[in-house]
């Protein structure tokens, strides 16, 4: 059983900063790439960021300059480091992870279960 678990959400003041982190773990065979979106309530889910297995970043217009994913210390853990924080980043963070799971399925994205970012003006 698969399962990622984000945490580092919380209020922050405009201009701060926050890094969010998540990690993936169970039985994992690859992990593809790894992603952070987030929601607003009525929104659909949007992509902030993104890092590929490879090390390829990318990122929503509106996080670049101010956020950078990294990998963590293992294969199946990310960051999130967001600073210049506007009230417009509000919203609930979710990770995700494309995984191969088992060697006879394709591969799947997972989610983590959101964390909260609250940035007060």
């Amino acid at each position: 059983q698969v399962q990622l678990v984000e945490s580092g959400g919380g209020l922050v003041q405009a201009g701060g900063s926050l890094r969010l982190s998540c990690a993936a773990s169970g039985t994992i065979v690859r992990n593809s790439a790894m992603y952070w979106y987030r929601q607003v309530p009525g929104k659909q889910r949007e992509l902030v960021a993104f890092i590929s297995r490879d090390g390829v970043m990318n990122y929503a217009d509106a996080a670049k300059g101010r956020f950078t994913i990294s990998r963590g210390n293992t294969e199946n853990s990310v960051y999130l480091q967001m600073n210049s924080l506007k009230p417009e980043d509000t919203g609930v963070y979710y990770c995700a992870a494309d995984l191969l799971v088992t060697d006879w399925e394709p591969l799947q994205r997972y989610w983590g279960q959101g964390t909260q970012v609250t940035v007060s003006s």
